[in-house]
């Protein structure tokens, strides 16, 4: 939100909120959603590490983040 003023681009605005909301699954602190599931984990006595968790979530952000940036790039084409 903070930087929404400065992103001019018409585009901007999209960008911003695909990269903010994708990148939250790359660290558990990256969103407040990782950490709750995380805490709730450890009260059923399953432990996520952050390896566990890097395991996962750096493919999976770099995977979705591809496809955003794939779907942006298609979207100003046409």
């Amino acid at each position: 939100m903070l930087l929404l003023p400065a992103a001019t681009h018409p585009m901007g605005g999209p960008i911003l909120a695909l990269a903010s909301t994708l990148a939250g699954n790359l660290f558990i602190v990256g969103s407040i959603a990782n950490i709750i599931v995380v805490e709730q984990a450890k009260n059923l006595d399953v432990r996520i590490t952050w390896k566990d968790h890097a395991r996962v979530g750096i493919p999976f952000t770099l995977a979705t983040l591809m496809f955003a940036a794939a779907w942006l790039w298609l979207r100003a084409l046409f």
